[in-house]
């Protein structure tokens, strides 16, 4: 038996640096499976094919691509595009066609808020990415936690941003004296915004910052601030979790924390498949550049999930599939597995929190493998220049600032992430 993985991934285009790894890594799959010769379906050897399509970034290209994957089951397994933005293009295509979509590379929440019931989430959600830096501000030995939150006006960014207020507003958050103070919505031109942003972050005494945005958003606000005579001592954002960040960044990047789908680095016996240390030799002997992100570790997994559900379900039927996926709990180097029944959103994967160190990135939750000396936890130089006026706070009221970039257009596209 042949069963053929149908996909389009940006091998062009704007998402081309992470689709060219989801490409790698998706052929180093296809070749272990078939070479392992493991995969029984009804007692019957399986191995996989791939059909694999360059949707070149764009939306009505991505959308061609899965029509013509979803018809005539020419694809017997339908896996996603990578970035959130195509992903809501492919899903509605293929839950029509009545076929399981395996996502691999869209992490936004609407995409299981939509009734879909043929979805399976590999990764965690956007609404999980800055929860863990809520936590860590719960920790930090400062006597009230003023925060901003700069986000985009994506859908990703805004779920990113929903489920930060909501780990802010948790009690025991609220507890150790987390306050959102400030809030600015939309688009970061370093050249205009910081006139109307950074005033408001003075008189807020604000002294920990995140952004949420596309990969390009997050940079240019973690440059302004860091260059800035702000002197917040806590930065976080969501590009962190990307390998390029600090050479994009340089001495910048030292102290920002984070979220991170998967490292190479972490300590983990899956039960399915490699660890996360041979998965990154592997790839890297495949052809990938240097050490791997995680869409190369999600699509991965992906399929060593998808192969553990053939093989539970007994046959490629979608509705038998997707019953196996609800049922399977299970581990891939990627980390933990199991989904919602209902809307097949990723529930059992946990979010790592890293943080830029002298130039590597180093895991500070769910605890820190660093080995080089004690971490920049807040970043040491910014919590020096802060100095008193940081711990120094006023009243603790619950007012909260609302800024907007006032531009009525059309939603940001997510760049560069899930």
């Amino acid at each position: 038996m042949k069963i053929t993985i149908g996909l389009s991934l940006s091998l062009t285009g704007e998402y081309s640096p992470m689709g060219r790894q989801a490409e790698i890594a998706i052929r180093l799959f296809v070749a272990d499976a078939n070479a392992s010769s493991a995969l029984r379906v009804a007692g019957e050897r399986c191995e996989f094919a791939l059909e694999c399509h360059d949707d070149a970034s764009d939306t009505a290209r991505c959308a061609e691509i899965y029509r013509s994957l979803c018809a005539n089951r020419r694809a017997g397994v339908i896996f996603g595009p990578y970035s959130n933005r195509l992903a809501r293009v492919a899903a509605p295509i293929v839950e029509q066609s009545g076929r399981v979509f395996v996502n691999h590379g869209g992490a936004g929440d609407e995409l299981y808020e939509r009734g879909y019931k043929l979805i399976v989430g590999v990764l965690s959600p956007a609404s999980d990415y800055l929860s863990g830096f809520v936590r860590l501000l719960t920790q930090l030995k400062l006597w009230r936690k003023r925060v901003a939150i700069v986000v985009s006006k994506s859908p990703f960014a805004r779920a990113v941003a929903s489920g930060f207020e909501r780990a802010a507003d948790e009690r025991a958050a609220r507890r150790r004296g987390v306050r959102v103070r400030v809030k600015w919505n939309g688009a970061f031109d370093p050249e205009t915004t910081p006139a109307r942003l950074f005033p408001a972050l003075t008189r807020n005494r604000v002294n920990a910052l995140a952004s949420a945005g596309s990969y390009e958003h997050d940079v240019a606000v973690m440059r302004a601030v860091a260059e800035s005579r702000l002197n917040i001592p806590v930065l976080g954002c969501v590009a962190a979790g990307v390998g390029r960040f600090a050479s994009d960044l340089g001495e910048l990047a030292d102290g920002i924390v984070g979220p991170s789908q998967w490292e190479d680095s972490v300590e983990l016996e899956p039960a399915l498949g490699p660890t996360p240390a041979e998965f990154a030799r592997r790839i890297r002997a495949a052809g990938a550049d240097d050490t791997p992100d995680y869409p190369a570790a999600q699509i991965y997994a992906a399929g060593l999930l998808t192969a553990a559900a053939l093989a539970s379900a007994g046959h490629p039927d979608d509705a038998m599939l997707r019953a196996a996926f609800s049922d399977l709990r299970t581990t891939t180097m990627f980390g933990d597995f199991a989904i919602d029944r209902i809307t097949g959103c990723q529930v059992g994967h946990q979010m790592l929190l890293v943080q830029w160190h002298r130039g590597r990135k180093v895991i500070i939750a769910p605890e820190s493998h660093d080995d080089s000396g004690s971490l920049d936890f807040p970043a040491g130089w910014r919590l020096l220049l802060a100095g008193a006026e940081a711990l120094r706070l006023s009243r603790p009221d619950d007012s909260q600032e609302s800024l907007d970039d006032e531009d009525p257009g059309a939603d940001e596209d997510e760049r560069n992430h899930d």
